[in-house]
This record gives structure tokens, C-alpha cells and sequence, in this order.
């Protein structure tokens, strides 16, 4: 079966960065939606997270992350922990590379989420995750918010794009 995607939005940070990137009145006409990030935020921690409908509530997830030669996991419940980006710290020009699939967003079941993430700060290491997670929530998507958790925000050319998937 074939699988046809279809640009919904695409949000490129300009001059004096941006707090949040959020994607609204996302239609209910796919199957699927992807979301493709090449992200970078301005403060010195690199913890962000998805948010499904304005909710900070109702998330399960656990990730494996790989940093060099170290392997650890962890859990997060409210939100989706969109694993480590670069930073202000890391090296100068370099994002990290999202890619985050939900499958059946606009069904009546709870919303599951896979995510894997790569980065790499030259200096000192480099990393990839894999993320699943599950949105208790039987309520469509319709917005969806990536948020930097520290209140620093996305640095100048972070980008994110939003794709619907339709079944061919």
C-alpha cells in the first residue's frame, strides 16, 4: 500500500528566535501525521516536548538514548519528550535531526507516538534516541505544540515541518 504525503505547514524560526513552534487546525483528513525537525534552542539545557491539544497531561513514554558509549532511558508523563536537540552550548550551525510519527490521529483509541532523534555537538559527542510514547486521550488532534522545556526557546533557522499521511 502505498502512503502519500501532503505538506500541512512548515515553520522556519527567523530573527529573535521563537518561544514556541505550534501547529493548529490541523485538518482531520489524513490517516497518519509525520513531523520533521531540524531543531536548535537558545539556552544551555536541551529538553523539549510535544503537546497534543494544549494538554500537559495523559502522556506515558520511555526513550533509549545513546550518547557516545553510554545507553539510558527514562520516563516522562506530561508530555512527549522530543529527546536531546542542540543547543547554545553545542557547536556553532549544528541541529539535531526529529522525525515523529502518529499513526491514527484522528481516531476515537488513545494516540500512540514514535519519535528517533541525531545529534551531534563536535566538541564532545554525539547521540540518537528512539522514543515511544501514548497520549491517554481519545479526543482527534488538532494542534500540536513543540515546546523548548526550559522557557528558552528555538534558535534562528530551527525548522519543522508537518506532513498528513493518507493510505493509497
Amino acid at each position: 500500500m502505498a502512503n502519500t504525503y501532503v505538506l500541512i505547514s512548515t515553520v522556519t524560526v527567523g530573527s529573535g528566535g521563537a518561544s514556541t513552534i505550534d501547529f493548529t487546525s490541523i485538518p482531520a483528513t489524513y490517516t497518519d501525521l509525520k513531523l520533521v525537525c531540524s531543531l536548535r534552542n537558545s539556552g544551555a539545557n536541551n529538553w523539549a516536548g510535544l503537546i497534543f491539544n494544549g494538554s500537559a497531561a495523559s502522556f506515558t513514554m520511555k526513550n533509549i538514548k545513546a550518547y557516545a558509549t553510554t545507553a539510558t532511558s527514562q520516563s516522562v508523563t506530561d508530555y512527549i519528550y522530543v529527546a536531546q536537540q542542540n543547543m547554545s552550548t553545542d557547536t556553532s550551525n549544528t541541529f539535531s535531526s526529529v522525525e515523529v510519527y502518529i499513526p491514527n490521529y484522528t481516531s476515537n483509541k488513545y494516540k500512540s507516538v514514535s519519535m528517533d532523534t541525531v545529534g551531534e555537538n563536535n566538541a564532545t559527542e554525539s547521540y540518537a534516541e528512539l522514543t515511544a510514547g501514548l497520549w491517554s486521550n481519545t479526543a482527534a488532534i488538532t494542534q500540536i505544540d513543540l515546546v523548548e522545556r526550559t522557557n528558552s526557546g528555538w534558535q534562528v533557522g530551527t525548522i519543522a515541518t508537518l506532513y498528513g499521511i493518507t493510505a493509497a
